[in-house]
């Protein structure tokens, strides 16, 4: 697997982490089926052309709450309603941990890493799939889109998680995340953003450049093999 880049190709170098705050769709766990099945079948429901996966994976980042009613207007609660019964029927079911994941989550929980998760995804969905994979013991917190004021890219859940952790921001705070909003969360919390492009062949646009970007989360055992004490391992 290549090593680690930052966002122009050079080889990345990042502080090592006190802290990592995961995103959770596509980043840690693999959703893209059930998410642009769901959304589909809200689109047609509304008299909409569903979309491609690829035209998915560029306009689904922020939350419902925020996306909706640019998306259907005055009808956004129904296509709520409508996008929350199908999801209902088969999240759980096509949930499934990204290669990587889990022994990633274990590497930095048995070296004493303080993590969480800040999604975009609604808050009950998210606490059930976290719950589902056993994955609670590994997150100091679990934020969705409706627990704080204002869901990514807005920085209150990350802040919030570093307040529970006593920890301050900077560059060796990671955010890890799929999507150009986790970098400019990243930015805007003052953290470390690093950015995960999957088997994306081309990066997105961004506003401000990821500080390192890798394939999955299996490469941060590379770039973060030193835990908070700073011994290495």
């Amino acid at each position: 697997m290549a090593e680690p880049k930052a966002a122009d190709g050079t080889e990345a170098s990042l502080t090592p982490p006190r802290a990592i705050v995961f995103d959770w769709d596509n980043t840690l766990v693999d959703t893209w089926p059930n998410i642009v099945h769901t959304m589909n079948v809200t689109l047609v429901a509304m008299g909409q052309a569903p979309w491609t996966a690829a035209e998915a994976k560029r306009r689904i980042a922020r939350s419902l709450r925020e996306s909706f009613p640019e998306l259907f207007g005055d009808r956004w609660e129904h296509a709520r309603d409508v996008f929350y019964a199908e999801l209902e029927r088969a999240h759980l079911a096509m949930l499934s941990p990204l290669p990587g994941s889990a022994e990633i989550l274990a590497h930095f929980t048995a070296r004493g890493m303080p993590m969480a998760v800040v999604s975009n995804k609604t808050s009950i969905y998210l606490h059930r799939e976290v719950e589902h994979l056993g994955w609670s013991k590994y997150f100091k917190a679990v934020f969705g889109a409706g627990d704080m004021p204002h869901d990514k890219p807005a920085p209150d859940a990350v802040f919030r998680f570093l307040d529970l952790a006593g920890l301050a921001p900077g560059n060796d705070i990671w955010f890890v995340g799929d999507s150009p909003v986790d970098v400019e969360a990243a930015h805007a919390a003052g953290c470390a953003p690093v950015f995960v492009r999957g088997a994306e062949t081309e990066l997105p646009s961004f506003a401000m450049a990821p500080l390192a970007v890798i394939d999955d989360c299996s490469a941060l055992s590379r770039i973060g093999c030193i835990d908070i004490t700073g011994h290495n391992h």
